[in-house]
């Protein structure tokens, strides 16, 4: 085998709470995470050398990339080799959609594949949680509650739902938001346990009506835009709107598919970047 492509999905909130913050700097969290089937592709060729080429001139090539950082820990590591990496970015960067964690989990998976280093799932979840809490998530994908500082996991089963995701191309520090969490000194709101409730009543209404994410206050004070995107997607027909992670993407949900689609041609008319997105159960897929 040398060449191998490989979809990297991206993923929404459904909620989002903020526990504490732990003395290494890292918050405490708990939250339900859920792939979509908007993503990235990325090509792996086998190769002498390690590189990585992308069509996002923003995007870095170096050791500043989550996939050069998995790929140098299988090679240092494991005894891996080379290989041309190819990225063709289309999930909205610094959105909070996890695009770049999804890469780092297809990188793993796709060169374990690629350089026969016959690792396990469990063994690719370890390292996937040296490059980012949210990066063992991708591993599997679907719909999982996501503690701790987001590496433990448990398998939860939603419905499927419509929903679209629009992002108004503003790059938000993660760190940045947390940062302002802790001077706010907010209250949690229990986001995730009316979130599981509402999945396990298998109903979309109840899980549009439980959206909720402790920094959406946060980044709403830094973008205002986030806001006004939420209160004309509901008027657009969105039964349930939220921001996912720490921003700036906004979803919703919707139940009628004209009313989805007439909502995603008014914010493509407006120059956001808008995509109909499915709830799915994966969070890499080999082509």
């Amino acid at each position: 085998m040398e060449k191998l492509i490989v979809k990297s999905y991206a993923k929404i909130n459904l909620s989002l709470d903020v526990l504490g913050r732990r003395s290494d700097g890292y918050h405490l969290v708990s939250m339900v995470m859920q792939s979509v089937n908007l993503y990235d592709m990325l090509v792996f060729e086998k190769s002498d050398n390690l590189s990585i080429n992308c069509n996002n001139r923003d995007i870095p090539l170096d050791e500043n990339n989550l996939i050069m950082k998995a790929a140098l820990i299988l090679k240092d590591k494991y005894g891996g080799s080379g290989a041309e990496i190819f990225l063709n970015k289309k999930i909205p960067i610094a959105a909070g959609l996890g695009g770049g964690s999804s890469n780092a989990a297809a990188t793993l998976y796709a060169l374990n594949k690629l350089w026969k280093l016959n690792l396990n799932k469990k063994d690719l979840k370890e390292i996937a949680l040296l490059l980012g809490a949210d990066v063992p998530f991708f591993i599997e994908g679907g719909t999982k509650l996501s503690e701790g500082i987001g590496e433990r996991l448990k398998d939860l089963k939603a419905p499927k739902m419509s929903v679209l995701i629009v992002n108004p191309a503003v790059n938000v520090s993660t760190a940045e938001v947390y940062k302002r969490y802790d001077d706010l000194n907010i209250s949690n709101n229990n986001y995730t346990k009316k979130m599981i409730k509402a999945i396990n009543s298998g109903n979309i209404y109840n899980i549009a009506e439980k959206l909720g994410n402790d920094l959406e206050r946060v980044t709403i004070n830094m973008y205002p835009i986030i806001e006004k995107m939420k209160t004309d997607m509901a008027e657009l027909g969105a039964i349930g709107t939220l921001m996912s992670g720490s921003g700036s993407t906004v979803f919703g949900i919707f139940d009628e598919d004209k009313l989805l689609q007439n909502a995603e041609k008014e914010f493509n008319k407006r120059g956001f970047f808008a995509y109909i997105a499915n709830t799915i159960d994966k969070g890499i897929e080999f082509i």
